[in-house]
């Protein structure tokens, strides 16, 4: 019986981590696709950062930055509600999906 509930926790623990690592999933269904466009090259707004092919590390800094407050000026406060629905695991797909957006 160990065996069992340790397999599927096992189970439970890969689907999570392999849903959480679809980048292109999760860009649709966090909302980054109604302000950035679905290309990352058409924001909804003329001021909000077209983040197609942007620095993985750098995407991934600034998503975290926002989510703990570290920044918070301009249009990062559109983000704050967000950033708090997405964990670091996610944050690390979405950048790697963004720097691979042409």
């Amino acid at each position: 019986m160990k065996k069992i509930m340790t397999f599927v926790a096992l189970a439970t623990l890969a689907s999570m981590s392999a849903m959480a690592a679809d980048g292109a999933k999760l860009y649709a269904e966090k909302t980054c696709i109604a302000c950035h466009g679905k290309d990352g090259n058409k924001p909804l707004m003329p001021d909000y950062p077209k983040i197609a092919g942007q620095n993985k590390a750098y995407a991934e800094k600034q998503m975290k930055d926002i989510k703990s407050g570290a920044r918070a000026n301009g249009n990062s406060a559109a983000m704050k509600g967000v950033m708090a629905i997405v964990n670091d695991e996610e944050i690390k797909a979405l950048a790697e999906f963004v720097s691979q957006m042409k």
